[in-house]
């Protein structure tokens, strides 16, 4: 009933396993990988032709994660898998990015990739499982692939590269000091695909080593792949490329000078508009025949391409006029929100993000429910990529693939200077509009969201920049790396490489290919080049604010303590009733975590100090000729219960309230009165004795004649 096709290796410290044959038989291609015990399966379908009129390739990644892979039920009130998580989405980009260049030019069949995770040991991550059993479910499945490819991670442990390192040492990296880098690479067994990081300001040697790294030990997964293949891989599809030779010849024919001309206008609007133009003035002048051509939209863009990139490759200046290394001009703005916590205006030729950082409490945190458990995030960046920034016109919706994937690389590359926790209490979120694009508007969101960051009064161990370089690599080998691309040069260019780092290293490098790989000598160049201008844009951030400014008076202050465990219930009260009386009464919001560390929040200094106080008054203990202040609760025929400090009542006894015979304590004191007391100690059954008669009870100081027969005794 079954034609099952089964391999394995030893790859690191796991053993790597496909499988084939058993489920999903209906699909072109279906693999089950195995790393360790975390499963994954990859289901690969195509459509056997083309939809009409289709001018680009519809390649459809899904990663999907199930509980039950973990051993878990869904949180929440419905109790099946929703929405993907952002996790998904970030993973379903990063199948995506590596396996899209690979596809056969020209082929533009409906492709859909279906991943889900099967089970999870905890130990082994499914992204990287993911990514190889897609590999291996393209390359079986027939259709024009030009694979395999295979992917790893890579951790960079006191000077060591670690290969695929457990899910618990990339889990906060930021709180682990030994840890410094979280790699992942993808690439054919022949050159780099895809790269994805967030590193811990590495050097460009560093960062460089561990791509090598990761690529020579994805080669035996790659041969994996290859053999396993060899015995149960389909027919190939049959596809031939279409020949879009004679429609383009015809096209260069009426209307590559005006093209030309079109693409050397500087300012982005204008350059767009004669560009439109002049695809309209082209298409006047051919036939009805040229017209109906199915490739006539592909031989647009090879126009387009040819003279963007011929004139750059052939030493001629950029577009925009610039050099290869130029970065266009910046302006940085800080404080341009009068009630943001902290804000920036960051300006980087047509390309704009205005950041917006607030600082909140504990209640802020988000909740991240991953299969590994649940945790807590206490810096959140968030990024919005409206229609108007480009000049058009669009649909506005909740945030897509595109704006997660954005935010989530500059949430790498800021995080890994935030300080720690324990140092700065606070949850942060950065908020970036993108107001203006024309190039990398991620990169722009990293250093305005930096300088919103400083501007709030974060202490960030330094500030961050980057910067998005971009390749135009011919088939004779010559290539240019370019600084800081335009939208057009990433649109139709073959690499999109986005470096961001502070003055002494990286804390995040994003990798895209749309050749079939590049090569090392390329890399180190392209890291150099974009270490240079990182630099400049440091340099020009720093005339706007190079260190962080005072905090906002509208941002919450927040002072920390910390309390002896076994002191929590204490605190928190029977069904958390104390707690939320020390909020009441002061005004402040109280956080408390199960290491006993207490964050109290408030604009307000006083409501922070009063709930300070009610805490301590519980968990701290009374000390022996203190004097304190406290309030008369009951009277007796013997004396007075004075609640003094917390909820800790004493005795006075009569004898001591006065220093004179009294008939009954009432002739002094009564319930409500507020009096000041000295703690003389705990009789034999441990119950607080008081004594008012040697404090002055205006004043609070202890008197003189009683001190005196206090040394005598």
């Amino acid at each position: 009933m079954f034609n099952i096709t089964k391999k394995s290796i030893q790859w690191g410290q796991e053993m790597l396993t496909l499988e084939t044959g058993r489920v999903a038989r209906q699909a072109d291609g279906s693999v089950i990988a195995t790393l360790g015990e975390t499963s994954v399966m990859a289901n690969v379908t195509f459509a056997k032709a083309p939809k009409p009129g289709q001018d680009f390739f519809p390649l459809t990644v899904h990663y999907q994660e199930r509980t039950y892979a973990a051993g878990k039920i869904p949180g929440g009130f419905f109790k099946r898998e929703g929405r993907p998580s952002e996790k998904e989405t970030l993973t379903s980009r990063l199948i995506d990015r590596p396996i899209r260049p690979l596809f056969v030019e020209g082929f533009k069949n409906e492709v859909l990739v279906v991943c889900t995770v099967l089970s999870h040991d905890l130990v082994n991550e499914p992204d990287i499982v993911a990514m190889i059993a897609a590999s291996a479910a393209l390359t079986v499945s027939g259709v024009p692939f030009m694979g395999p490819i295979a992917a790893a991670r890579v951790g960079f442990v006191d000077g060591e590269y670690v290969l695929n390192p457990d899910c618990d040492d990339m889990v906060k990296l930021r709180e682990n000091p030994e840890q410094r880098l979280d790699l992942v690479v993808a690439g054919t067994a022949d050159a780099v695909m895809m790269v994805e990081s967030e590193a811990y300001e590495l050097s460009e040697a560093e960062m460089l080593g561990a791509v090598k790294f990761a690529h020579e030990s994805i080669q035996p997964v790659i041969g994996l792949i290859i053999d396993f293949a060899e015995e149960c891989a389909k027919e190939p599809f049959h596809f031939e490329a279409p020949d879009y030779a004679p429609i383009l010849a015809r096209i260069k024919a009426v209307g590559e000078p005006q093209m030309r001309a079109a693409f050397g206008i500087k300012d982005k609007q204008d350059r767009v508009n004669a560009i439109s133009e002049t695809r309209a003035a082209i298409k006047a002048q051919l036939t009805d025949e040229e017209l109906a051509d199915p490739q006539l939209d592909t031989a647009m863009k090879k126009l387009e391409a040819s003279i963007l990139r011929g004139d750059v490759i052939n030493g001629a200046p950029r577009i925009d006029g610039r050099s290869t290394t130029d970065i266009r001009p910046i302006v940085s703005e800080t404080s341009v929100l009068p009630r943001a916590h902290g804000s920036a205006l960051f300006t980087r030729g047509e390309t704009q993000s205005l950041c917006v950082a607030t600082l909140g409490t504990g209640d802020d945190e988000q909740f991240i429910d991953a299969l590994t458990g649940t945790y807590k995030a206490n810096f959140l960046l968030h990024y919005n990529f409206p229609p108007y920034s480009v000049g058009e016109v669009g649909r506005m919706g909740s945030p897509g693939r595109r704006e997660i994937g954005h935010g989530k690389l500059a949430w790498r590359a800021l995080q890994a200077v935030l300080p720690a926790a324990t140092d700065f209490p606070y949850t942060i979120r950065v908020v970036s509009e993108i107001t203006e694009s024309n190039g990398s508007s991620s990169m722009a969101t990293v250093c305005g969201g930096s300088l919103s960051m400083m501007d709030a009064g974060v202490p960030l161990k330094a500030p961050v920049a980057g910067v998005a370089m971009g390749l135009i690599l011919e088939e004779d080998g010559r290539f240019a790396i370019l600084s800081d691309i335009l939208g057009d040069e990433d649109h139709l260019g073959d690499m999109d490489f986005k470096v961001a780092g502070t003055e002494n290293g990286i804390t995040s490098l994003q990798m895209d290919i749309k050749v079939a790989g590049i090569t090392p000598e390329i890399m180190e160049k392209a890291l150099a080049q974009a270490k240079a201008g990182r630099m400049h844009i440091l340099g020009e951030m720093s005339k706007s604010l190079s260190a962080p400014s005072g905090f906002s008076q509208y941002a919450p202050k927040i002072e920390t303590m910390t309390i002896p465990t076994d002191k929590i219930r204490e605190v928190i009260g029977s069904g958390g009733k104390v707690i939320r009386e020390i909020v009441e009464v002061s005004g402040a919001k109280v956080d408390i975590n199960d290491d006993g560390t207490i964050k109290i929040a408030s604009n307000d200094a006083d409501a922070i100090k009063k709930a300070h106080d009610m805490i301590y008054s519980i968990v701290a203990e009374p000390e022996v000729g203190k004097i304190y202040t406290g309030t008369v609760v009951k009277i007796v025929d013997f004396g007075a219960f004075v609640n003094f400090f917390g909820k800790r009542d004493g005795l006075v006894h009569v004898s001591q309230i006065a220093n004179k015979r009294l008939n009954h304590p009432s002739d002094l004191l009564k319930e409500g009165q507020e009096v000041k007391v000295k703690l003389l100690g705990f009789d034999d059954r441990g119950k607080v004795r008081l004594a008012m008669k040697m404090v002055d009870q205006e004043t609070g100081e202890e008197l003189a004649a009683d001190k005196k027969d206090d040394s005598a005794e």
